[in-house]
């Protein structure tokens, strides 16, 4: 379906070519500032025609506020937003071989086959101009996150092609082991992201040969892929629900449902699978014992206004999530992006009937590489995931907070030969 949440849910709508696409967001909490320019930020970065590397289809992308706010402040009421699409070219898909040939790796074929007919110009539903509602809700739950907790989201470019921020080494088969990758966990930021446009790889000289490496494929109309670490930080211990929705299964859900995505991988990743369990297993440490990461606000007993945690984990190779359910440490995981399936090369087909085979050029402005537009797109799906587990936790806490106090004690008692060191009694 079209929704995704279940206590912040988010509804979007439109085709790639159609007047608008937007979306519908209910369950923001009421009483919070917000207007256009809250959400404009993250529209722009997704916008096309950014770059010689991005689609030259020029949209401005400007977010209109339809519903549930009054004089800036939201009113707990359903929130419609919307974007025209100003630069509409059906005309780069109405022509008689692309009505009788599905696109190569496109979803033309699947849409006809689920639903009988399909969107005649551009990908439709597929297309990635859907994300604009995500991207438009995903500034909503990130600004809430922001004021009531410290969130911090913040998405970069890792790897073009064959070439890595950090590439895998025997020492180092995942970057969650890596001493610079881990300092970039803590101190990454959107500011030093955008600094390295267009490609946004947070590194100069890599940076600069990711853009050399696309531009060799568009200039040979060709496309490649990547992948998109995120990074989160300052997120409440305690969220993510046991079993079927768990916190990295929520995230997995939302990061493959972006289009153009082919893989999912949380803290360690594949990577972590290469190493036994003494080396990847994170011990737990005193949180009083270990300095906050950069960024986060207060120091002792509270963490950005909240009770910090007694614990924290010496490494985190978990990428901050145990058994389904957030620790405290920053999160982290990578989101794999095959290379978009419109070229400009001339590629073998077959027509919709299967009766005969073809060769189709495909036309319309598409990226070489969707990598650096994803990350707005990423950042908003991970806020998303967390805005809803953060407002489930919260239900569950103020339904416990209603009822009386359990008198409980924890005392140790002496080893009786069965390995129980500690009991817990209630009075």
């Amino acid at each position: 379906m079209s929704t995704f949440g279940q206590h912040f849910r988010v509804t979007t709508y439109g085709e790639s070519h159609c007047r608008s696409v937007g979306c519908i967001v209910d369950g923001c909490p009421p009483g919070m500032e917000l207007t256009e320019e809250d959400i404009q930020p993250q529209m722009t970065r997704r916008r096309p025609g950014q770059s010689n590397i991005t689609t030259p289809r020029n949209e401005k992308d400007r977010v209109l506020i339809q519903s549930g706010t009054e004089f800036g402040i939201t009113l707990g009421t359903p929130i419609g937003m919307m974007v025209m699409n100003e630069d509409q070219r059906p005309k780069d898909y109405g022509n008689s071989t692309m009505d009788k040939f599905p696109r190569p790796s496109h979803a033309d074929w699947t849409y006809l086959e689920k639903y009988g007919v399909k969107a005649s110009s551009g990908g439709g539903r597929s297309s990635a101009r859907e994300t604009i509602g995500r991207v438009a809700a995903g500034a909503i739950a990130e600004k809430y996150l922001r004021l009531a907790y410290g969130v911090e989201i913040v998405a970069f470019t890792s790897s073009i092609g064959t070439m890595h921020l950090f590439p895998p080494t025997p020492e180092h088969p995942s970057p969650s082991t890596n001493p610079a990758f881990l300092s970039l966990v803590n101190t990454i930021d959107r500011k030093t992201v955008d600094s390295h446009l267009p490609v946004r790889c947070p590194d100069e000289a890599a940076s600069k040969k990711m853009v050399d490496y696309i531009s060799d494929f568009r200039d040979r109309n060709d496309s490649i892929g990547g992948t998109v670490t995120c990074v989160i930080r300052n997120v409440p211990s305690g969220l993510g629900e046991p079993c079927f929705d768990k916190l990295e299964a929520m995230l997995a859900h939302a990061m493959m449902s972006i289009p153009a995505t082919k893989g999912f991988e949380v803290g360690s990743g594949f990577g972590g699978c290469e190493v036994p369990g003494s080396t990847h297993n994170d011990p737990f440490v005193s949180a009083a014992d270990v300095e906050l990461p950069s960024g986060v606000a207060g120091s002792g007993a509270m963490r950005n206004g909240q009770p910090r945690p007694k614990l924290t984990t010496k490494t985190n190779y978990s990428g901050g999530i145990q058994g389904g359910i957030s620790n405290g440490a920053p999160i982290y995981f990578r989101v794999g992006f095959k290379p978009a399936a419109t070229i400009g090369q001339e590629q073998t087909t077959a027509t919709y009937d299967g009766e005969s085979e073809g060769v189709l050029a495909a036309k319309g402005r598409h990226d070489p590489c969707v990598v650096p537009r994803a990350i707005p797109i990423v950042e908003a799906m991970a806020a998303l995931v967390v805005m809803d587990a953060v407002l489930a936790q919260q239900a569950r806490h103020t339904a416990k907070s209603l009822l009386p106090p359990l008198r409980q004690t924890v005392e140790s008692a002496r080893p009786a030969g069965n390995g129980v060191t500690e009991q817990v009694k209630t009075q």
